[in-house]
């Protein structure tokens, strides 16, 4: 699945567009490294985004490609 696609079905981030130019500007790196927003996202990777002054570090647990508001938290765990 697409990295800014992931991003929204966990809502990580809230639209797709915003995880977009989140990518764009560098401020997502998957496993260390910068990441566009169509880099393909598996199960196990860490997922760092800077929210202005703090970083929010989660590691994939399931890639699914619709969920459930509630289900959402299910799909990364928080590092």
């Amino acid at each position: 699945m697409r990295l800014d696609k992931f991003l929204k079905v966990s809502r990580l981030i809230k639209r797709r567009s915003v995880a977009n130019e989140a990518c764009d500007a560098g401020r997502v790196m998957l496993n260390g490294k910068a990441a566009k927003a169509g880099t393909e996202v598996k199960c196990g990777d860490i997922i760092e985004i800077a929210f202005g002054n703090r970083t929010v570090k989660a590691e994939v647990i399931k890639v699914a490609e619709t969920v459930k508001k509630e289900e959402a938290e299910e799909l990364i765990r928080y590092v």
